[in-house]
């Protein structure tokens, strides 16, 4: 990207508003690159200069500047191009990535819809998804993430993202450190009525291939019963980026943290389950639980750089899944159609 990336003349007139040419990226090019904001740097914004623009095909010969801007502001959202199909999604994810990857080891239901395309998770529409990075909690993870909107809710919503390098940044240098040191510590329970059952998760429908799994990643297994399963295990709570060379916040601390649930859910599970009994939860990689303002620290890191907007129909978000953490709004109306895949595997 050229050194004439500037926003100082955009301004943001409500949720999404874009203005258009607040920056040029080269003489003749068919696109331009702005902002939704002139402070914020994630995501940047890709629109057409045209009607006759078409994604794909200028994804081709402009790969090179896709990657670059995407490691400098963690998510591009493309604007304008009417991707509305898995198939067109998909025709774009494999000329800006090199590798399709699976949706592995799920915590959330989602619907498959072709290929390695899925729907957002098939969560209730009043249920808020914390931000947080794919697959973090698991030995090996997507590194790009693809969200297409083919049906915008009637209202809400958003796919809220946050910049992980800033996160890092942000957080009381102690908290952090304490995160570093102790790591985390995942448990997950299946087998109660409550996750997806292990057999699905793993893809696994035999007890013995599912010990040499979990031995395989360093999970530790215990059979509550014939079927009922518990398995726990640590992983960092920071990572350094592959190809930036970043440290980022990268873990489902929130997401899986039983205290950040809403308060009626929070208690009912506390009153049907012990707290090593939940479908998931998360301590401190020592198996301590995590301390309430180390909690709220964390979370009020991640609220001071939640960025949000509306999504329009035709819209492609792509977000490098270790540079940025992501969410889901709650929203009204039932038509609401996300389609989300990811790429290039990430295996430390």
């Amino acid at each position: 990207m050229s050194n004439s990336e500037s926003s100082g003349n955009l301004r943001a007139k409500g949720p999404g508003h874009i203005r258009r040419k607040a920056v040029s990226v080269e003489a003749g090019s068919p696109v331009t690159f702005t902002r939704l904001r002139e402070d914020q740097r994630l995501p940047l914004v890709v629109l057409p200069d045209g009607d006759d623009v078409e994604l794909v095909a200028w994804a081709k010969v402009s790969r090179e500047l896709i990657e670059a801007s995407l490691l400098k502001h963690g998510g591009i959202l493309f604007r304008g191009f009417d991707i509305t199909t898995a198939a067109a999604l998909d025709a774009f994810i494999k000329v800006v990535s090199t590798q399709a990857a699976a949706y592995q080891e799920p915590t959330s239901p989602r619907t498959h819809v072709s290929g390695n395309v899925y729907t957002s998770t098939d969560y209730p529409p009043a249920e808020r998804i914390l931000l947080h990075n794919e697959n973090s909690y698991s030995a090996s993870w997507p590194l790009r993430l693809f969200f297409c909107c083919v049906t915008p809710a009637e209202q809400g919503g958003a796919t809220p993202v946050a910049d992980s390098r800033r996160i890092y940044r942000r957080l009381d240098p102690r908290v952090r450190e304490r995160f570093i040191q102790k790591q985390v510590m995942y448990v997950r329970n299946f087998g109660d009525g409550l996750a997806i059952p292990w057999q699905s998760v793993f893809n696994i429908s035999d007890r013995a291939e599912m010990e040499q799994y979990c031995w395989q990643r360093g999970i530790e297994v215990k059979w509550k019963d014939e079927n009922r399963l518990r398995i726990r295990y640590v992983r960092p709570a920071v990572a350094t980026h592959p190809r930036t060379h970043d440290t980022v916040w990268f873990n489902h601390v929130l997401l899986f943290h039983i205290g950040m649930r809403e308060p009626a859910v929070r208690e009912a599970l506390l009153n049907a389950f012990a707290e090593d009994d939940l479908p998931y939860n998360v301590f401190y990689g020592d198996g301590s639980r995590i301390e309430a303002d180390d909690l709220a620290t964390v979370s009020a890191a991640y609220d001071q750089e939640t960025v949000s907007f509306d999504w329009r129909t035709g819209d492609v978000l792509m977000l490098d899944n270790m540079l940025a953490a992501h969410g889901r709004e709650p929203f009204v109306g039932s038509r609401r159609r996300i389609l989300v895949s990811m790429a290039d595997p990430v295996v430390p």
